[in-house]
């Protein structure tokens, strides 16, 4: 019985001899268990920092804060003529932020690059005027903080162009989609962890590997959690003959 056993392992190479060492021991597949659920931590830790940051912030770079204000960021350049010319910054535009009652409230001159940042102005609803000799008069209708960067073009002539803001933020959808993410970067490290507890007890090698494979989307620590839980199903892969309900298709 020995010799017929010993004879079956006679053609195995060295290191087919240590895969199979690897794959009957218990240790192997508590190994990888390991790594799943230490892979899928760092993902779940991942998922309550995204939670608990203030999301908005994250995504606009400039939402509320505790005063209650906000910059307002721009840059100013020439219209297009003719496909051909313009669209060029203009330097020395000065740029005012007014509130309800038309009474200024912070300006700013744009520097060479047509750029201008009025700073600290309450988050309420205000008025941008870009008013500059030989040019239309621009009033924009906005709210401090709800858009990364206004965009204003100098038209040659007179008159008043006058548009709303107001209504234009995609703040909302910013701050729901990475909520949306953040919780489904938790629900993927929770369903790491439980995949490795699964590997850890070893009775359902289709459920750890598909619980697993989740917990690769929980992303923590960029690549290190992934890669953690990469090396632990490979791991478990070789110990599957160790799961109860392992059958070879």
């Amino acid at each position: 019985m020995n010799d017929s056993s010993d004879d079956e392992f006679d053609d195995y190479s060295a290191m087919e001899l240590w895969l199979h060492d690897l794959s009957i021991d218990s240790a192997t597949r508590v190994a990888g268990a390991l790594m799943i659920f230490v892979g899928s931590l760092l993902g779940a830790i991942l998922g309550v920092a995204l939670i608990s940051a203030d999301v908005g912030e994250i995504l606009s770079g400039q939402l509320d804060s505790s005063d209650g204000v906000a910059n307002v960021n721009g840059i100013v350049s020439t219209a297009l003529e003719d496909n051909t010319t313009g669209g060029d910054p203009v330097e020395g535009v000065r740029v005012s932020v007014l509130n309800f009652d038309d009474l200024e409230i912070g300006h700013d001159i744009t520097d060479s690059g047509g750029r201008f940042s009025v700073e600290d102005v309450p988050r309420r609803s205000s008025t941008l005027l870009v008013d500059h000799p030989g040019n239309v008069t621009v009033r924009i209708l906005l709210v401090p903080g709800d858009h990364a960067q206004i965009s204003v073009t100098l038209t040659p002539g007179d008159g008043l162009y006058e548009y709303d803001m107001t209504g234009e933020s995609h703040l909302g959808e910013s701050v729901l989609i990475g909520t949306t993410i953040a919780g489904l970067t938790l629900l993927a490290g929770l369903a790491g962890m439980v995949g490795g507890l699964e590997a850890y007890r070893g009775d359902h090698y289709r459920r750890t590997w598909w619980l697993s494979f989740f917990g690769l989307w929980s992303r923590g620590m960029l690549f290190l959690g992934p890669l953690f839980i990469l090396l632990g199903m490979g791991m478990t892969h070789l110990a599957r003959d160790q799961f109860t309900d392992y059958t070879e298709d």
